[in-house]
């Protein structure tokens, strides 16, 4: 897939808008447990309101699923097809595919598990498929995703599944969230 470009702007020392820099992003995971699956890291934040300023490059921190604690991020991700030998034995490795997207805890497959790759985040995600299609799959539904769908997705437990037959890229803004505590009891019994 093409790689990605990112242009981040700032300010000089007189307060004149300036191109901080303009090239290819400096932080690209292939995930390791999930062959074919890379992380593009564009940007985070991680505070609310977010510091506006000449700061260093987020990115270059270690990978981390989550947004940060009162933050935001942006990453673009290219997720391959699923492939039998996944489907069969992928739920084996994912305590170590999410310990390398620094969040094992995210993962909740388990036996009966209606993906490999089920898992949960206390944030609000938007995902956006950039090309190909995806399935979105909940814990007991699923929907067909195409070029130009937008997932609002909110803390619940999902898995994205590439039925395919090609590389999917699809973009995501993750915002750290809360769940209310209605809904955090109902999670904590299950």
């Amino acid at each position: 897939m093409k790689s990605v470009r990112r242009i981040v702007t700032g300010h000089d020392s007189d307060g004149k808008a300036v191109i901080i820099e303009a090239g290819p992003l400096p932080t690209v995971v292939p995930i390791e447990k999930i062959p074919g699956t890379v992380f593009h890291e564009i940007w985070s934040t991680d505070a609310t309101p977010a510091r506006v300023g000449n700061t260093p490059d987020p990115t270059l921190a270690p990978l981390m699923l989550p947004p940060p604690k009162l933050g935001t991020r942006i990453r673009i991700v290219d997720i391959p097809p699923d492939s039998e030998e996944f489907l069969r034995h992928g739920a084996d490795n994912m305590k170590d595919a999410f310990s390398q997207i620094g969040d094992a805890a995210a993962s909740t497959v388990k036996q009966n598990s209606p993906h490999p790759l089920m898992h949960r985040t206390e944030s609000i995600d938007y995902g956006i498929v950039l090309d190909g299609e995806m399935t979105l799959v909940l814990d007991d539904s699923e929907q067909l995703l195409h070029v130009g769908d937008i997932v609002i997705q909110r803390g619940t437990n999902h898995a994205w599944a590439n039925r395919s037959g090609r590389m999917c890229r699809m973009l995501f803004v993750l915002v750290d969230g809360e769940y209310e505590p209605e809904l955090r009891a109902a999670l904590a019994a299950r």
